[in-house]
């Protein structure tokens, strides 16, 4: 059981770099592709993982195109219907009625004298 930990971590040394000195040209070949392969399965995992949160975000997506096309439907007659109120009575809206105001716009240069 001691030499299998020993061999276990002088592997996980390798691999990790470390210890290479006492390496053989063919063990480092091994090394080499065995970390290749590692590379390779992390790659592919952390491409299932994008691919995984791709498809949860299309869904959540579409769940929300559908729930704003509810919204829409739902409150469409409602704002139809404040868009009506306004052109029937423009005076109820909380701005003021420019047309309504009696505004001097020229410009007049010197002291200002009393117009009547």
């Amino acid at each position: 059981m001691r030499k299998m930990i020993e061999r276990l971590e002088a592997s996980k040394r390798k691999l990790s770099g470390e210890s290479l000195n006492s390496c053989s040209l063919q063990e480092l070949q091994e090394i080499e592709e065995q970390l290749r392969k590692s590379v390779k399965n992390v790659q592919e995992r952390k491409n299932q993982m994008f691919k995984e949160k791709m498809e949860k975000l299309k869904e959540k997506e579409k769940a929300q195109t559908e729930e704003n096309a509810r919204l829409s439907v739902k409150f469409a007659p409602m704002t139809k219907q404040a868009r009506q109120n306004l052109s029937v009575n423009p005076a109820s809206t909380s701005e003021i009625n420019i047309s309504s105001l009696d505004v001097e716009t020229d410009l007049f240069i010197g002291l200002p004298e009393r117009r009547t």
